[in-house]
């Protein structure tokens, strides 16, 4: 039986990120990337695929868990009868290594404590070759990968894992340093694990305390503003959508996706979140990051990249691992990188300008490139597409996706009218009149009062509830109104939003999914912007609850098995609920965030697009090591 998806939290280093289970478990590690290949893969397999168990021997009556404040460092406090340790769980990366840090610290009594390494590279097939190099380090190898463990630990080897037992009293702690470099080069030097700790901490606290996380959510929203901070990959400025791939959307189902990429449709939002956060370093890296990875041919652009911009991202299963929760197939890379989605050439062009709104200085090669966009939508915005749900279906006249495509020229025309750029602007004003004219004629239902999710469509699509944000309809109009309520009426399931329909909408796979979370947001935003403000504040109290301890979110929820589903924890989740709490907070409304670009802290700490220095977490220098042993 799979442990519950919100049993994890996430410990990173700004380059990958590592799940740890309640019982002091990693079941999940991708080294040294976010995208790499599982070295810990227990999470969709077996614990012969990898896992690294920490925990007492004896019977555990109870478990406890927290942040520090303002950080990453996650503690687990385990307590039995004979006392109490904390498991401390850090990341940190140096030069050309990454370090994985745990430290067992006894708080009250005598604790026996022991600890399980199971490495297995290449998603849990490849048994690497251990070597013991000293009394206190070990090396494994197997191919270009190498992983040194460093502890004072009294370990030794048994049935192709690394084990020890050893006993703390009260004052006495045990470290475990797991550091991974490639193979070629000589193993990582050791490191000062206190000194580490302390450098984790000042790291996280004054980052955080940049932050412009205000007024009675703050708390909700500086965690999700270190939980994207921490799926940021530092050396490109992307934005992974989680740390894993396959978590289910339906438990035993086909609906198993690799996140580990970067999607263009969470561009404007992610800006919007940032910015409003106060973190421009961040925005700007991410809006560079843009630009880059969609820089060529306009008709060869994809719907997601790869950390650094990769555009290979072929789909393949993992036949080897049954999945989490029986749900199979595990897949790697993502085939949806093929579809042709038009409204991600809105989001862009949104996000572009959301940038120049904020502060962030345009180049006169960003507004070459847009301009080739826009050149690019003009022959293109009239055709079906897969839609921002990536159907693998026929293609459809989804209304989001056309909204979008009025977007993309609304943008490029605020460009010229309130930035003095360069364009053919009557053009431009006349085929985003076409595209309007259109979506209201043929994707509107008189009949019902709301907007359909496609063309010749009776099924609705939560992304309808972005029409006013998006400016494309006041939220005052009367359709928009009837939108929100024909959404409530029928996607609207125990208090949260489902997408679509799966079983009416002919999307290519099997029926069933949870409650899409970012949805259900979107909903508490239409529901501010409509004035139905105690609505709004109910709705984002219930998403609040269903975080889990730690107040992670993952893609969906299941209501009816009070679970979280899907990858976790998840971008676009957290993105929403900080856009959605600064919108309760906050007086503009968010047709007017986005629509208008009325940014909270709209010229305060701004940053160049073209900056270097993106706040990172410290890279530790080579020092010798020193840690407290019992």
């Amino acid at each position: 039986m799979s442990a519950p998806i919100e049993s994890y939290g996430m410990i990173g280093d700004c380059e990958t990120a590592a799940l740890v289970g309640r019982n002091g478990s990693i079941d999940w590690l991708c080294w040294p990337r976010f995208d790499s290949d599982a070295c810990f893969a227990a999470l969709l397999g077996e614990q012969s695929n990898g896992y690294w168990l920490i925990t007492p021997r004896d019977e555990v009556k109870s478990v406890q868990r927290h942040y520090r404040p303002d950080t990453l460092i996650l503690e687990t406090e385990f307590e039995t009868k004979a006392g109490q340790i904390t498991l401390i769980d850090f990341m940190l990366p140096r030069d050309s290594t990454s370090d994985l840090i745990r430290m067992v610290r006894c708080d009250r009594g005598e604790v026996a404590v022991c600890m399980e390494l199971v490495l297995r590279f290449g998603y849990g097939t490849t048994t690497p070759w251990v070597t013991r190099l000293a009394r206190d380090t070990m090396r494994a190898v197997a191919g270009p990968d190498m992983v040194v463990l460093r502890t004072p630990a009294p370990f030794r080897g048994e049935n192709f894992k690394t084990v020890a037992e050893f006993s703390l009293v009260e004052g006495q702690s045990m470290p475990f340093v797991l550091s991974y470099g490639p193979s070629h080069l000589p193993i990582p030097a050791p490191i000062d694990v206190d000194h580490a700790l302390e450098k984790c901490e000042e790291f996280w606290c004054d980052w955080t305390a940049k932050t412009k996380a205000d007024g009675r959510h703050a708390e909700a929203i500086r965690r999700s503003l270190i939980t994207l901070k921490g799926l940021t990959y530092l050396p490109s400025g992307g934005i992974v959508a989680a740390p894993t791939t396959s978590l289910p959307e339906q438990f035993g189902s086909e609906r198993n996706w690799d996140y580990r990429l970067c999607w263009l449709r969470d561009a404007t939002l992610s800006l919007l979140a940032m910015m409003n956060a106060g973190i421009y370093d961040e925005a700007a890296a991410w809006r560079d990051w843009l630009q880059r990875a969609v820089a060529g041919s306009p008709d060869e652009m994809q719907i997601m990249y790869g950390l650094q911009g990769e555009r290979r991202l072929t789909e393949w299963e993992v036949d080897w691992l049954r999945g989490y929760a029986d749900s199979r197939p595990v897949r790697v890379g993502n085939a949806a990188h093929e579809q042709f989605q038009l409204d991600v050439y809105g989001e862009l062009m949104d996000a572009f300008e959301q940038g120049r709104k904020g502060g962030l200085t345009s180049t006169e090669e960003g507004w070459g490139l847009q301009r080739a966009l826009i050149d690019h939508v003009a022959k293109v915005w009239d055709k079906p597409d897969n839609g921002i749900w990536e159907t693998r279906g026929p293609l459809q006249h989804f209304v989001h996706s056309k909204v979008m495509a009025w977007v993309a020229f609304d943008r490029a025309i605020k460009g010229v009218e309130n930035h003095g750029l360069k364009g053919p602007i009557e053009e431009w004003r006349a085929i985003r009149d076409r595209i309007h004219t259109e979506v209201c004629d043929k994707g509107f239902d008189k009949k019902r009062n709301t907007f359909r999710a496609a063309y010749e469509s009776d099924l609705l699509d939560a992304s309808l509830l972005l029409l006013a944000q998006t400016g494309f309809i006041k939220a005052d109009d009367p359709r928009f109104v009837g939108t929100v309520e024909a959404i409530e009426r029928d996607l609207l399931h125990d208090g949260f939003v489902m997408r679509y329909n799966t079983h009416d909408a002919n999307d290519g796979l099997k029926p069933g999914e949870g409650a899409f979370l970012a949805c259900s947001f979107w909903l508490a935003d239409a529901y501010i912007s409509i004035g139905r403000y105690a609505d709004a504040e109910k709705l984002f109290h219930r998403l609040l609850a269903i975080r889990n301890d730690l107040g992670l979110l993952a893609e969906e929820y299941d209501p009816h098995k009070r679970r979280l589903q899907g990858n976790f924890p998840q971008a676009f989740s957290h993105i929403a609920l900080i856009n959605t709490a600064f919108n309760l907070t906050r007086s503009q409304k968010p047709s007017e965030q986005r629509a208008n670009g009325h940014h909270g802290l709209k010229g305060k700490g701004k940053a160049k697009p073209n900056a270097k220095k993106v706040s990172a977490p410290p890279r530790l220098s080579r020092r010798g090591a020193s840690s407290r042993s019992r």
